[in-house]
């Protein structure tokens, strides 16, 4: 069985309380994303279109998809919470990063 615990690129893959993959954990206690502290956003297309994607938030799923809401609604901007990371149709690159950075993480435009 080759199961995958932590990838540097994306922090722990396995929640540390039940042993599942972070993206079918029930845990709703699941441990933050391990990381280095700074929270990462990027641009990605797809489809097409415009996403901006936030990733290395240390939070639990449902604080994450708190945060989530609130962004989107600062964007007036659709989107999603899910694998750890945040998904917000367009791209607001820069009103997350101001956003971020006022609630106190420290933030990083990443390739992408």
């Amino acid at each position: 069985m080759n199961r995958v615990v932590y990838d540097s690129d994306h922090g722990r893959m396995t929640c540390p309380t039940c042993q599942l993959p972070v993206s079918r954990c029930k845990c709703e206690q699941a441990a933050p994303v391990d990381g280095d502290g700074i929270v990462r956003i990027r641009r990605e297309v797809r489809r097409g279109k415009p996403m901006t994607v936030v990733i290395g938030l240390p939070l639990a799923e449902p604080d994450l998809r708190l945060l989530a809401k609130a962004l989107k609604k600062k964007c007036s901007s659709g989107g999603s919470a899910k694998h750890g990371q945040i998904e917000v149709q367009g791209d607001h690159r820069d009103v997350l990063v101001r956003e971020l950075e006022a609630r106190g993480y420290t933030v990083k435009l990443a390739g992408g």
